[in-house]
């Protein structure tokens, strides 16, 4: 079983940061990948952005150049940068891991990130 404790989201103005986080009950070794999810009101859940245990990430093609994932294995924790945030960027923002070798998704329980025009 893993665990996923997010914390970070908020109301923001456009244009604004946030950093989320995400905190494993795991080592984060043992996790590939790392990443972070949205789903907007109204929406399908959707890919944000992943880190692999080696450290290579991936970005959805509407957040690259904005978002950026890092991980603090210390920490076994993973963060999402959110920069020059865009009303469109609201959602609730959802933390995921998939152990090493293993099928089952873990969630965390979300963040909500607001924009305001």
């Amino acid at each position: 079983q893993v665990q996923l404790v997010e914390s970070g989201g908020g109301l923001v103005q456009a244009g604004g940061s946030l950093r989320l986080s995400c905190a494993a009950s795991v080592n984060i070794f043992s996790i590939n990948p790392m990443g972070w999810y949205r789903q907007a009101p109204g929406k399908q859940r959707e890919l944000v952005a992943t880190i692999t245990s080696g450290g290579n990430t991936n970005y959805a093609d509407s957040v690259k150049g904005r978002f950026t994932i890092s991980r603090d294995n210390a920490k076994n924790t993973v963060y999402l940068q959110i920069d020059s945030l865009k009303p469109e960027d609201t959602a609730v923002y959802y933390c995921h891991a998939r152990l090493v070798g293993l099928t089952t998704d873990y969630w965390g329980q979300g963040t909500q990130v607001t924009v305001s025009s």
